[in-house]
Parts: structure tokens; sequence; C-alpha cells
């Protein structure tokens, strides 16, 4: 059963995002009263608040967390027109902070001259990259030099979008046949212009980044943007909300040998939903991209997922209170699809106020003994990526990975 746990954030202003660190033992969140708030999640499953400042001096929009291998390093992004990165330290200076962790600002970002509305670093096998994008309709890419030494960040790349940009992802395959890539959304309340996403990748002769498609079909406002997770796929699969929920499928299309311009790609919509009958303000995938959490203004959390037919229904709605839900026709009716005591709360359980229209679920990857997070369904509706094979008394039956209950790989002929 779906179980709502309430957290006293005790931020004073609305919480505008919340965001896990890789293992989703951590959590960061910011809000309009210009702080940042890092929670760690005890052995009993609770939240504890173990650091709280000031980072801006206006609304704090977005807070992200770099990949672990780069050290427990936080990036923000404010109404104030600058991204800030924080680091934690351990302090070892006297006997008093011995062991005690504090978090120290690396460096201020200052290039914008408008709200910077999204932070987002890169794939880790890319380095230490981080991206801004701004009202002003630049992206800005920097890179720091040296891991070891976060003070130093160069721009590397500025790419003007033409329209207010108000979300950025990328593109986290590490294949060698995806160059790096990345999509930025615009909140650009003119619906004249159409094309509000864009698609960005990197050329390697140029040493730029150039337009690749724009999604000329999305004419409102995008309030978030993900790439699914690319676990070996040939194409791409990228998930966007705008005042309903939409996935794109980005099939790259064969490259002429002589081409040097970047890849072309044939868009299919795959689905649109408008369940939420409202705004819809955060999409998050799971670790392998087979259940897709979006969060709206009705105040609900719902996960999609596709069938082997790759037909995408609604499989659970998660209501913030932890009350039954009174869904509709062909709709899950109550919290029993969801398992999980774990399951964190929308907004209003961490701060009282508006539901649905910032929560950012929590997916955990897998790790050693947990699930895959705290948001998805039971175990049968699972890709299971972290079973291992089970050893019998004379030989070991690998097992396949399915949407299925797991079962054992039939025995080759011959054997």
């Amino acid at each position: 059963m779906f179980v709502a746990r309430s957290i006293a954030a005790d931020h004073k202003d609305l919480i505008h995002d919340v965001s896990y660190d890789f293992h989703g033992r951590r959590m960061a969140t910011c809000s309009s009263d210009q702080s940042v708030k890092v929670w760690d999640k005890s052995e009993n499953g609770e939240w504890h608040c173990t650091a709280s400042w000031k980072t801006h001096s206006g609304s704090v929009w977005r807070v992200t967390w770099a990949h672990p291998e780069f050290g427990q390093v936080l990036a923000s992004c404010s109404f104030d027109r600058t991204a800030a990165v924080w680091e934690e330290i351990v302090g070892e200076s006297n006997d008093k902070q011995r062991g005690l962790s504090h978090w120290i600002k690396r460096t201020t970002l200052v290039d914008s001259r408008t709200s910077v509305t999204d932070v987002k670093f890169a794939p880790k096998h890319m380095g230490l990259m981080l991206t801004t994008c701004s009202a002003d309709g630049v992206v800005r890419i920097y890179e720091a030099p040296d891991v070891m030494n976060l003070s130093q960040w160069s721009l590397q790349h500025e790419i003007s979008c033409k329209l207010s940009c108000s979300c950025i992802s990328w593109n986290p395959s590490s294949s060698r046949a995806h160059p790096p890539m990345f999509a930025v959304g615009s909140d650009d309340s003119n619906v004249t212009y159409g094309g509000k996403v864009q698609i960005y990748e990197y050329n390697e002769n140029t040493r730029k980044y150039a337009k690749a498609e724009t999604l000329m079909t999305v004419t409102d406002a995008v309030h978030d943007i993900a790439f699914a997770p690319n676990l070996g796929r040939s194409f791409h699969v990228l998930a966007i909300a705008t005042k309903d929920v939409r996935i794109f499928k980005l099939v790259p299309m064969r490259k002429e040998s002589t081409s040097t311009g970047p890849t072309k790609f044939e868009v299919q919509i795959v689905a649109q939903f408008d369940n939420h009958n409202s705004q819809v303000w955060r999409v998050s995938w799971n670790i392998t991209s087979t259940l897709l959490a979006s969060s709206g203004d009705d105040g609900c959390v719902r996960l999609w997922k596709a069938n082997y037919m790759d037909n995408w229904k609604c499989t659970g709605i998660l209501k913030g209170d932890g009350s039954p839900l009174t869904g509709t026709s062909g709709q899950p009716t109550a919290m029993s699809m969801v398992v999980g005591s774990s399951v964190q709360t929308s907004q209003n359980a961490l701060n009282g106020m508006s539901a649905g229209r910032y929560f950012f679920p929590p997916l955990d990857p897998p790790r050693e003994g947990t699930r895959y997070g705290h948001l998805l369904p039971p175990s049968s509706l699972i890709e299971h990526c972290d079973a291992e094979p089970v050893q019998s008394q004379q030989l070991a039956l690998p097992y396949r990975y399915s949407s299925r209950a797991l079962m054992p790989l039939p025995e080759a002929e011959g054997q």
C-alpha cells in the first residue's frame, strides 16, 4: 500500500525543486526563501535535514547533484541571474569540527543577464561539465578542467535558442554512435511560435553544438523535459511536461558518409496524456527507462508504463496525502498499485502548499539491498535488472529480464 510520509521542510516560501543524489539516499530542496536544504535518509527510512544555508539573493529555481565520482557536489540556479556550485567538506581543521561536514561555495557563474531557469550536470562520461539555461534564451556549458579544483570553471559553449528557456536535459547515452546531445524547452507563452523543444548535438568537426531537430508540434509552454536512460537502444526517448504529458521517439536517420552536419531524426510521438487535466510540471524516468512519473497541478503523481506493444498507459496514481483517489474509467482507483512505505509525499507534504506543481518524484537507481525506488510499482511490473542468476545444485539458470515475473531461459537444444 502507498504510504505518505510528511516532512517538515521548514522552508519559508514555496519549494521549487527536489533533487535526489545518485544513490537516492540524499535529497536537496530549494525554495523562494533563497535557501537550499540537504536531507539524509536514516536507516529507519526517516529524512533528516543535515544542512541549510542561504544560496542566492533571489528565488532558487533548481538544484541538482553531480555524479558521486566527483564528490558531494551540488549546483543551484536562481532568479538573481546566477548559478552556483557547492561542495560538501568534512571538517578536519580542529577537534571541534572533526568529522562534521559543511557546504562551501566553490564558484558563482555570472554570465547570464536574466534569470537562470535550469541547471544540469552533463553525463559523467563527458567529465565534470555543467549546463545552464536562462530566460534570455541562451544555453551555457561550463567545464571544470581540474575536478580537484571546483573553483575554476571555463565557459566552453554559448548557444542562442531564440526563445526563452525553461528547462534542459542531457541525453545520457554513452554510446560512441551517439554524439553528446541535449534538449532544451521553452516556456514562452506565445503559441504562435511553434517548436518549444529544440535538440542540439555536438559536432566533432566544428567542435560546436548545432541544432539537430525542433519539435514543431509542441506549441505550448514547456515546464520540464527528460531524456530516458539509453540502455543500448539505437533511438532516443524524450518525455515532455507541458499542458499534458508527451513522449517522443527520436530515431536517427542514416547519415551520408560525406555529411558533416548534425544528425537528422525521424520524430515520432508515441504517447500523449491529458489525465492531469492541468499543467504538468515535472517528468522523471526510472533507471531502466521503463517507467515514467509525472506530476501536475491536480496534486497527483501519475506513473506511465508501456507494454510489449509499446502502448503506454497509466499504471498508478499517487496522491500527496495518501488518501484514495477516485479514478476515471480505465484508471487505477486506489493506491494499492504502488508498494513501498518510504514513498515521499508531494509538495504539500514538504511545505503544506500547492501539491503537484513542484513535486519531483524520487526514482532511485538499483543498489544492493534495495528495490528500484520509492515510487515504483510492484515487482511484477519492474524490469529486474538487478536480479542475480540463481544457482542450482547442477547448473546455473540465467534469468530473462522482462516486465513479467522472472522465468528461467529455456535450455539450448542439444544440451
